[in-house]
This record gives C-alpha cells, sequence and structure tokens, in this order.
C-alpha cells in the first residue's frame, strides 16, 4: 500500500511539473516577428518569438545574423544593422 501511495505521490508532482513548464513556455510567447537582414551582401530572413514585440524581433534577427555572419565582429555589425523587412503581426 505504502508503494502505491509513493507513486501516485510521484505521479502527481510530475504531472504539476509539467503542468508548469506548459504554462510557462505558453506564456513567454506572447509576440511573433519576421524579419529579414541583409548584411554584406547577402539577406537572410527569419521568424523569432518572445515575451514582448522588441524580444520577438531581437530573436529573429539574431537568427538571421547567425547565418550571415562570422565571428564576434560580424556577429556585433549584423545585429546592429537595421533590419530590411520586418512583419510583427498583432497578437
Amino acid at each position: 500500500m505504502k508503494r502505491q501511495a509513493r507513486v501516485l505521490v510521484f505521479l502527481a508532482a510530475l504531472a504539476v511539473f509539467v503542468g508548469y513548464l506548459i504554462y510557462g513556455s505558453m506564456r513567454v510567447t506572447q509576440a511573433e516577428c519576421a524579419l529579414c537582414v541583409t548584411f554584406r551582401g547577402r539577406t537572410e530572413c527569419r521568424t523569432g518569438s518572445g515575451a514582448t514585440e522588441e524580444d520577438a524581433r531581437a530573436a529573429a534577427q539574431r537568427a538571421a545574423c547567425a547565418v550571415l555572419a562570422t565571428g564576434m565582429d560580424e556577429s556585433i555589425g549584423c545585429q546592429n544593422t537595421i533590419p530590411s523587412q520586418v512583419q510583427c503581426p498583432p497578437q
């Protein structure tokens, strides 16, 4: 009987933990943006999501620059480049 009680308590705790993870991940992604960055003659378009529109834009730009830039200097330069296209639909 004790073993069954432990298993039930464990399963209940696991369910609460999984629910918390799902709720937390859904809450964070409240904005999504797609943008294109042109850097050193190449253009890359990516989508990003985040808690705010600013976070979503930054995530999309980091993803685009990861493809376009090589090394820290280029990464910084790319991330400081103004995107050529930005689309952030209202949520």
